[in-house]
């Protein structure tokens, strides 16, 4: 026990030199009891630290945890806003002690998790845990959920443990909930993570829930049910796939592609977010092996135009440098942590490149262009491109975020982008140019299983086909301000005589149609559903038809 104590002292000692940096840098001294009276609704933007998970899983120790904590004070990256520090799972033992509490698993916490806590708190960050809402965590350990066969949950005894410790964020999995017979799974999961929403409410101090119900669901129809109760309960939450890991016996093992699947999925999904509920495709793992220096800024700017959670999980001391400045990129921070909380929309879409366009608070934009391809390409946009109105006095003053550099009163944003890179530029329009339409693609998630962009994105055209994404004119769309589909050449997606036609547009009810939660397009006349795959059996084709729940040629994500 004393070369224990002696151990842990001597990192105790080194967080009280960098609480000295905290205090320095205006991180030290903040209220983690909670909010101030009429302050901002909690994760009013979107959360941002640090995750062990990916670059350790299980093979952490407690030292390992108060080392990055202290790296993310040392190189910056705290006092950018990375702030909060979150220990995964496998830190507790598979059986709870006499009294039904969680035991700490002594091999990676000798001397208990609230002493980390301490340190982390000492250095001026803010401290994470995870569980799940099963009876076992992903990796078999004691969950906080009700137990296989059925009994009393530990949702509250977990979460006063939890807030004696000092979390101010708690992660909640999904693996191993117990579903009795004749019970939905979906309201299983609803009621597991309404009940640890509830205990959190109670144990007296201001907890972060981020909740992993979704992804559980995902590829089913029922994931859109889960995602439209999820932000009842939580600040954030997962939809999908985990990130790939980094292996230490192949750290050069690609991971790029991970970081395009989780990009595709969130992305379609911007009608769930608003500031406190943020959707979730994972870590940041920019930086770490398995990417290069483009695909970090790829994986940075991407979540930044998303307005994605910013948690990375890395070996933070080995970071490079040039990898900490792009992390810690403060405008691009900027975008990601802009009052509005608004995800980017996909403005086009072709089969090596994607262009982004954000509304940010105050009346400027974000725009990103995405290089999937193995080239370097070349772009050139123009105002129009965004939905602004076509006059030569349409100017836009422009930055790369990258490099600083400025435009003024351009016409046009042109870029050499190379592969696996993504540009990305602040805006501020001329007042000449007006408010931009909502002008993008109109996009459908293929029900194939491959996990890449080209096999899982589907975009509309406007001769009334529905194929995979070219970047070609006829798959812009203009959503107008009475609800109807206006396409590039100025027609209106209507319905004759219960079919989809591409007609002049007019002020008419035909050609008008409500956009629900979870992601129907449906005709104000006869309440029914643009549809894909048409009564003759063309796939390609639309067809309007009865709306069903969840169907997946139903459901479209339109432009912002």
């Amino acid at each position: 026990m004393s070369t224990r104590v002696s151990s842990w002292q001597r990192f105790f000692f080194v967080s009280v030199t960098f609480l000295l940096l905290a205090f320095a840098s205006g991180m030290a001294d903040r209220n983690f009891a909670g909010p101030a009276k009429g302050a901002q609704p909690l994760a009013a933007t979107p959360p941002m630290g640090w995750n062990d998970w990916d670059h350790y899983q299980c093979g952490f120790t407690a030292q390992d945890i108060l080392a990055n904590a202290q790296a993310l004070v040392k190189t910056g990256l705290a006092a950018r806003g990375y702030d909060t520090v979150t220990i995964d799972d496998c830190w507790m033992q598979k059986d709870r002690d006499a009294h039904g509490d969680l035991q700490v698993d002594p091999r990676h916490f000798p001397d208990g998790i609230e002493p980390v806590a301490r340190a982390v708190h000492a250095l001026g960050l803010k401290f994470g845990i995870y569980e799940d809402a099963g009876y076992a965590t992903c990796g078999g350990f004691a969950g906080s959920g009700e137990p296989k066969g059925g009994g009393p949950d530990h949702f509250l005894q977990d979460a006063r443990l939890f807030a004696s410790w000092g979390v101010d964020y708690l992660k909640l999995d999904g693996c191993n909930l117990y579903v009795p017979k004749g019970s939905s799974e979906v309201d299983v999961y609803r009621k597991a993570y309404a009940a640890e929403s509830a205990a959190l409410k109670t144990v007296g101090r201001t907890i972060i829930f981020s909740e992993s119900a979704p992804a559980y669901f995902q590829g089913n129809p029922e994931w859109y049910d889960v995602l439209s109760w999820i932000g009842g309960y939580g600040q954030l939450w997962r939809e999908g796939d985990d990130m790939a890991n980094y292996h230490a016996k192949r750290p050069g093992n690609p991971r790029f592609r991970s970081v395009l699947w989780n990009y595709a999925y969130n992305l379609p999904l911007g009608r769930f977010q608003k500031p406190g509920n943020w959707n979730d495709p994972d870590f940041v793992i920019g930086g770490d092996d398995g990417l290069s220096v483009t695909e970090t800024r790829s994986n940075f700017a991407l979540w930044s135009m998303m307005s994605a959670p910013l948690i990375l999980s890395s070996d933070v001391a080995r970071l490079s440098p040039e990898a900490v400045a792009i992390l810690g990129n403060k405008a691009i921070i900027a975008v990601d942590q802009d009052a509005l909380g608004r995800m980017a929309t996909l403005v086009r879409r072709s089969p090596s490149m994607d262009i982004l366009f954000k509304p940010l608070d105050g009346g400027d934009y974000a725009v990103a262009v995405l290089n999937r391809g193995a080239d370097s390409i070349r772009v050139e946009l123009r105002p129009a491109d965004f939905g602004f109105a076509t006059n030569p006095g349409c100017l836009l003053d422009a930055q790369d975020l990258w490099s600083g550099t400025k435009q003024s009163r351009a016409t046009t944003l042109e870029a050499e982008i190379a592969s696996h890179d993504t540009a990305i530029w602040h805006l501020h329009p001329a007042s000449s140019c007006g408010r931009p339409g909502r002008t993008g693609t109109i996009t459908m998630a293929a029900t194939g299983r491959h996990r890449d962009i080209a096999s899982y994105c589907l975009c509309l055209a406007a001769p009334g086909r529905i194929g995979s994404c070219a970047g070609i004119p006829e798959e812009s769309w203009t959503v107008t301000a009475n609800g109807a589909l206006k396409s590039a050449d100025g027609r209106c997606l209507s319905v004759v005589d219960g079919k989809p036609e591409m007609q002049a547009c007019a002020p008419a009810s035909r050609q008008a149609w409500t956009y629900t939660l979870v992601g129907n397009l449906v005709d104000n006349e006869d309440h029914e559903c643009l549809s894909a795959g048409s009564p003759d059996g063309k796939a390609d084709s639309l067809g309007i038809e009865t709306c069903g729940h969840n169907l997946p040629n139903q459901i479209w994500s339109l432009p912002n």
